[in-house]
């Protein structure tokens, strides 16, 4: 099988253009070729009035000899090459009669596909999640978002699917991937349930409802290749000996013996870091960003990206993505875009507002929503100590709460009153759709002077990008601070903390992922790790 690149058409080609687009790039007969799959199919929007699709094709030749004979005449090797082996191999197998079994703690993407690949390798894992299973979590997750009632260990943010499952459910990243292993997650997820397009368009995406029933998919795989899953089973301490793991004590008092444990909590497990790092595990404060979610009519945003093309089924909502470097030294930039999508209530903490976007695999809803944040550093914005990124986080969530009314509201103003320096009274033509509720304010008292000033700056340069971005009645609501875990735990080659062994730092919350792919390959990369060091210890 040879793979082609850089094949351009028209948006609205028909297959036959794509097949005869490949027989001039070859230069071959109709009847020499015998099969095309797509593996990969872009959007070129550069120029609004000719978007074109650019296809990566694998196809199968009656006489490949021919073909590169073709391409090295007219020097086109470079777009042609044979079709690498994408296959998944797993890197062990559990030995028979192996005594102890490894424990994940999270069923995030990070925890899920970890507890998958030693499953699938024989290991028999057990799956602790501090919240419930998911359908249970969206119960109480709808709770906050309709009767502002927030249960701090099933939200948004904890519980089966991890805080991924409440998202636009993005399935693509810039991770470096020689092995292919996001192939392997996204193979995963298309046996679970996820459309098969996800395997070949540029930016692949689930929503939230389909998610929901991939979780459980998965869950059920897992369990019948012999994994455990145990709900509402918060790890509280962990029995740590002569700097290697021995075992995990759970909030109840039950207590799991194992010298392998895979920990992927997520960003926002505070109370687990803190107790990491009293027992001495090597944790290091990283930088993060926070800021507000901005809303605009998702019909203005197609109109500038796609132009006469707006509404076309195969380009559906578009999004956007955006960068500025402020005279203030800092760089605010677009997070988590949400095309036709709601800005959802996050917060996993009593008395406090965090905000994040949503979409459904449709993304139909009215309104566009993305992160607009600024970049902040340890050194400059919390340099006390390692932990010291949670108590900033806080003290904006806790000052966004306030300042939403103190029942979960959010705080919200109009771009137009922002750029003023006014508080705002009314809503303009954009409605927001946080839930449960936003109170119109002044969003200056919600995160520090250096933010709204770059934000100020930022808006009208964006505007220069997309025409209406600072529209007036645009709507920013506050807070977001979840957009990246505050904190590192440091590991070595072999993916363990690099003074704790047998403990396997892993995903977002220890800080080597962004999004649910290149937190579920960080899982697969991690397990396969576990299993080498079990296989090595018998």
């Amino acid at each position: 099988m040879l793979r082609l690149t850089e094949i351009k058409l028209p948006l609205d080609h028909s297959d036959g253009d794509l097949r005869a687009a490949v027989l001039a790039r070859l230069g071959i007969a109709a009847q020499d070729l015998l099969r095309i799959a797509i593996f990969r199919r872009a959007v070129d929007a550069r120029k609004r009035s000719a978007i074109q699709l650019i296809y990566t094709l694998d196809v199968v030749l009656r006489d490949e000899g021919v073909a590169w004979a073709n391409v090295k005449k007219h020097n086109k090797n470079n777009k042609l090459q044979q079709t690498p082996d994408s296959g998944y191999q797993f890197v062990a197998h559990a030995p028979a009669g192996i005594a102890q079994r490894p424990v994940v703690i999270g069923t995030g993407p990070c925890g899920l596909f970890a507890g998958l690949l030693l499953a699938q390798m024989g290991f028999n894992p057990i799956i602790l999640e501090r919240g419930k299973a998911v359908r249970e979590r969206t119960q109480d997750t709808w709770g906050l978002w309709r009767k502002s009632t927030l249960n701090p260990e099933s939200n948004v943010q904890f519980g089966e699917g991890g805080a991924g499952t409440f998202s636009d459910g993005k399935l693509y990243s810039q991770i470096k991937d020689p092995r292919y292993i996001g192939r392997k997650v996204l193979t995963e997820f298309v046996k679970a349930g996820a459309p098969e397009e996800i395997l070949y368009v540029a930016k692949p995406h689930i929503g939230t409802f389909r998610l929901v029933g991939m979780v459980e998919a998965m869950r059920a795989t897992i369990q019948a290749l012999g994994g455990e899953f145990r709900f509402q089973s918060r790890v509280s301490d962990m029995l740590i000996e002569n700097d290697r793991v021995r075992g995990v004590v759970l909030a109840d008092g039950g207590f799991i013996v194992t010298d392998h444990v895979v920990l992927a909590v997520g960003h926002s497990a505070r109370d687990t870091f803190q107790m990491l790092h009293q027992r001495g595990v090597y944790i290091e404060a990283k930088p993060f960003s926070i800021g507000f979610r901005i809303e605009h009519p998702q019909s203005l945003i197609d109109r500038v990206r796609w132009g006469r093309y707006a509404g076309h089924k195969l380009l559906g909502a578009a999004d956007y993505k955006l960068v500025h470097h402020c005279n203030n030294g800092r760089s605010v930039y677009s997070f988590c875009m949400c095309p036709g999508g709601t800005v959802v209530a996050a917060t996993s903490e009593e008395g406090r507002v965090v905000t994040n976007g949503m979409s459904q695999y449709s993304r139909n809803e009215r309104n566009a929503n993305a992160g607009i944040v600024v970049g902040i550093t340890p050194d400059v914005d919390y340099p006390d100590h390692v932990l010291a990124g949670i108590d900033f986080q806080r003290r904006w969530e806790s000052a966004a709460f306030v300042a939403g009314g103190s029942n979960y509201y959010a705080p919200a103003q109009r771009v137009g009153d922002f750029l003023a320096g006014r508080a705002s009274t009314a809503l303009g033509e954009v409605v927001p759709s946080y839930k449960p509720g936003v109170q119109m304010t002044d969003l200056s008292s919600c995160v520090p002077d250096f933010v709204i000033e770059a934000v100020r700056e930022a808006l009208p340069a964006f505007d220069r990008q997309i025409k209406g971005f600072a529209m007036a009645d645009a709507v920013l609501t506050g807070v977001e601070t979840r957009t990246s875990s505050p904190i590192r735990i440091k590991r070595n080659g072999l993916f363990e903390s690099i003074n704790t062994r047998g403990l396997y730092p892993a995903g977002e919350g220890a800080g080597y992922a962004g999004g649910i792919l290149s937190a579920a390959v960080d899982g697969i990369e991690v397990a396969e790790a576990v299993a080498l060091s079990m296989v090595e210890a018998t």
